[in-house]
């Protein structure tokens, strides 16, 4: 390995504070969990990850926390990620790939509007319905 300079060990200790920092569930409106079971690891759940990561720091999205979790229980279907964000059901998505990542934070965080071609898992109609009233 390279030896590094100052200025690049500093470049890494904020990156990683900023990476802690969107674990923090605390004061943050969308949660983002990322199925990180050893079937979804084997799936591609740490590219996932990344990609998430990469998405909400290009958009500069604060508001977003981004944790992992076990298996959420849809081992066919991994990747699988569970988005709760107000004004919005929470869902679970599957086969969640580094394009599918970005086409979430876009769609699903950004402008309110599933990507419903990966949906898995959402209340039922009924529940909504009970929440609304």
């Amino acid at each position: 390995m390279a030896k590094m300079s100052l200025d690049d060990l500093r470049a890494m200790r904020d990156q990683k504070r900023r990476e802690l920092e969107m674990r923090d569930a605390d004061n943050k409106t969308v949660q983002i969990i990322v199925g990180m079971g050893t079937s979804g690891i084997a799936a591609g759940a740490k590219n996932t990850l990344s990609a998430f990561l990469a998405e909400l720091e290009q958009h500069g999205l604060t508001n977003v926390s981004l944790r992992q979790t076990g298996s959420l229980g849809l081992d066919h279907a991994e990747p699988t990620v569970e988005v709760r964000m107000a004004d919005m059901p929470t869902v679970i998505y599957g086969k969640v790939t580094p394009k599918v990542a970005g086409e979430i934070v876009r769609s699903h965080i950004m402008n309110k509007t599933l990507v419903d071609e990966h949906v898995f898992d959402r209340p039922a109609a009924d529940i909504l319905e009970r929440k609304e009233q």
